[in-house]
Order: C-alpha cells, then structure tokens, then sequence
C-alpha cells in the first residue's frame, strides 16, 4: 500500500529509481511497456548479449528513439536509457537494482552475485537460479544489506503475497500453489513433440518465434516443479518426495483436493506445495479451472472461524475446516515494478528463500545409458521432478540446473532420479557449485 505515492516523491524529487535489466526477452519487455508511465523508475540500461533482439523490444513497446543514448554515463545524467552487449558495466554504475531475467541458472547466479558485491538489489526472475541456489543468495544479500527478491508477476511471487495475507491473519498455511494443465504422458515429453501438446496454430510453431525447449519445459513439468521449490523455500514448506500431483479440478475444490491425505486431500503432509491440473486426465478442460492462478489453503483456527468458512461463499471443504484464497490471474512482467519499488523504497522482498525445503532433481524421461550426455531443462533426457531439500542432499540427487551438457557414467532407468555420483560436471560450474553447496549445507546439519 501507499507505494505509488512513494514513487511519486522521488520524482518530485528528482530522485528516481535507476534500474539495470538484464535480459530482452518476454519478461523484459512486458516490464518495459509499463515503466514510462511510472513515476520516480529511471530504467538506465537493458543489458542482452543480442542487442538487436534488445532494439526489436524498445520497438515492440513504442519506446521514444530520442530517449535512446550510446553509453550508461549519458544515460544516468540525461535520464535516459542505453542498450548494453555486456551487463558488466551496470555492477560498476550508479543504478540502484538490477532485474535478472536471463532465463539461464549459470548466468543467472553470476550476475546476482555481482549484485549483491556491488551494493545493488537483485530482482531474480529467473526462477531457475533461485531453485538452484536462491537461499545462499538470500543469505548472502542480507549479509551485505540488500535485498534478493522473486520477481513479482511471476506467480511465485504472487503465492508468496497470498501465504504473507494468511500468516499475518492468524492462518496456519496447509498449502500453497498454482494451476497448470498437466497429462499423465507429458513427463515424457520432448521438444520433437512438444507443439503437439500447445494450441499453438501450425502457422506459429513452424515460424520460429516459439522455442521448443522452453515450451517442453512448460509442459513436462520441470517449469512447475521450480516454482513451487522457490515457494517452498521462502515459504518454509515441504513438498512430497512423490512430486507434485497435478489432480483436476476447478476453483471450488482448491480447499477439498489441497488438503492433508488424511482428511480425504492428496497432500502427504500439511504445510506443503502442489499444482492443480486443468484438465480432466481424458484432456477435457475444466470449467471454472486454476489455469493461471495462484491460491493458498488455511486451516480454520477454531469452530468459530470454521462456520465462518461455511457461511461466506469462500469454497470450503466438506469438514468446514479448510478453505481457499484463489487469484485467477498473473500479470508476469507487467507487475514487476511491485518488486522494484518494495526493494528500493522499504527495503524488503515480495518473497525470498528463509531455508532450504525443495529441490527439483533430474529425473529421466527415458532409459539413459552410461556415455550419453544430459541435455538439461526441456530437452530430450530428462525433467524436473520436485522433492524435498532434505531427500535431495540424503541421496545426493542431482538439481536438474545442472544436468545441461554433463556425461553420465551410469546407466539411468526412466523415472529415476539422476545423482551426482552418474555424472562428471563440469569444472566451468565452478561458482554455481560454490553457491549450491553453500545451499545444501543450510540444512546438511540436520540430515
């Protein structure tokens, strides 16, 4: 509340928020269209290695060309904005958060750790890194005083804001999660037939403005399974060594399907993630159904707040004891400002990683063989399967982040979990490693 006015001080004071994007891909540009018409945001430079993808987005949100400059000196005195081929420059200027949107966990820990080095808040939308390795990075951001945040828009973020609304109302959180349309084949997915999968017309996949990969992961369920490792973390949850269980439904049944097991839900224990599928397991889609949105399942507190759950249209259980708060849309980069202006102007995140619950590990797609190379996220051998921190570092699995371009020594059967004794990595991880280890070793004293 009141951060549009917040905003509209530092304009008036000639104070604006110097951002520093990093990525012109969807994200970037969504956020893009809407940063001209907020007071007190100066977006100094967008920062993507293909600066002619980084132009076409200036382009696609009618950015003036006159506001346009050469280099990130001009751009700060003149607030105006400039377009690097490199983000190097932006950790050495005077900008106050960079927004991370790359897309790439590798990179992504890399330039969050510059970040936080230099001063500067880090806005991590590439929600890849922050399963990966998002706790010591939160660890870290606070060691320096600056603040690791998701990315508001993204509906980890938004999930987080649903989880905060049922703590500081009195609520125990029993569950929190999404929608997606998930099929029982679609683990076996590959990018050879993802658009099978999509509604996308004949004439945009064969176009090339889709990538196949990224589209896999959509689908297979690896992109699902980081989200909610990132809203387990930051929200001190443990997910289901079985992963997340996909059951149909629609958005009067979020309270009765996203309970505990034992009172008739599918949850093996409370306090938990999981996604709700859109459609039927015959394909059919449901009405009224999660697609797109975020909720979050509260236990009622006493009997009193229980007949309350029965007596407002708020779609309890059958036992009256659980219900839902549901939000049927995310706006993904056209919201991230949220984020930005909670990390300069109050100095807090709209979600963190607190602890090390979840971790998504390499799971094979089909039967692998010693000598054949993973190909990570959306690909041909494996996906991302959601299961607890503390399974993970027990049976020392292997976070799907990292099975991109590494041989196995083992043979691998399908829908088994890949660890790191079947694999050689790669000595060029050698940061991204630091930053896991520095992860798992948050909960290694308990194991």
């Amino acid at each position: 509340m009141n951060l549009h006015s917040l905003l509209q001080r530092r304009e008036a004071d000639g104070r604006p928020i110097r951002v520093g994007l990093i990525g012109a891909g969807r994200f970037g540009t969504m956020y893009l269209a809407q940063a001209r018409n907020i007071p007190g945001i100066h977006v100094v430079a967008i920062a993507d290695i293909n600066t002619e993808r980084a132009r076409g987005a200036f382009g696609l949100v009618d950015w003036p060309q006159d506001g346009l400059v050469d280099d990130i000196e001009t751009a700060i005195s003149s607030r105006a904005t400039t377009i690097l081929s490199s983000a190097d420059a932006l950790f050495e200027a005077e900008i106050d958060v960079i927004v991370e949107a790359t897309g790439n966990p590798i990179v992504g820990i890399s330039h969050a750790l510059r970040a936080i080095e230099t001063g500067k808040h880090i806005i991590m939308v590439t929600v890849e890194a922050d399963a990966l390795a998002g706790p010591a990075l939160a660890a870290r951001a606070e060691a320096a005083g600056v603040v690791y945040s998701m990315a508001y828009g993204d509906q980890p973020a938004l999930i987080m804001e649903l989880v905060d609304w049922a703590r500081t109302s009195g609520f125990d959180v029993v569950c929190a999660g999404k929608g997606a349309k998930y099929l029982e084949h679609y683990h076996h997915m590959t990018p050879d037939n993802v658009w099978e999968n999509w509604e996308f017309s004949d004439e945009l996949t064969q176009s090339g403005q889709l990538n196949p990969y990224m589209h896999t992961s959509f689908r297979d369920g690896t992109k699902a399974a980081i989200e909610m490792a990132a809203v387990a973390n930051a929200a001190g949850l443990v997910p289901s060594d079985d992963g997340l269980t996909f059951t149909p439904g629609n958005v009067e049944e979020i309270a009765t399907i996203c309970r505990p097991a034992a009172v008739g839900g599918v949850l093996a224990n409370e306090a938990s993630v999981d996604v709700m599928s859109s459609v039927t397991r015959d394909g059919e889609w449901i009405p009224f159904n999660t697609q797109e949105g975020v909720f979050v399942v509260v236990r009622a507190t006493n009997d009193y707040v229980s007949e309350c759950f029965t007596e407002y249209p708020w779609h309890p259980d059958p036992t009256g004891r659980f219900a839902a708060l549901y939000r049927p849309y995310h706006y993904v980069g056209l919201e991230l400002n949220m984020s930005i202006a909670n990390a300069v102007l109050r100095g807090i995140a709209t979600g963190s990683p607190i602890g090390f619950y979840g971790d998504v590990v390499a799971t094979a797609k089909r039967d692998l063989k010693a000598g054949e190379f993973l190909d990570g996220e959306g690909g041909y051998t494996v996906w991302g399967k959601l299961v607890s921190a503390e399974t993970s570092v027990r049976r020392r699995l292997l976070p799907v982040a990292l099975a991109h371009h590494v041989e196995l020594v083992n043979d691998v059967a399908e829908g088994e979990s890949v660890s790191w004794d079947d694999v050689i990595i790669d000595d060029s991880l050698a940061t991204a490693l630091e930053l896991r280890r520095e992860t798992e070793a948050l909960i290694r004293a308990t194991v």
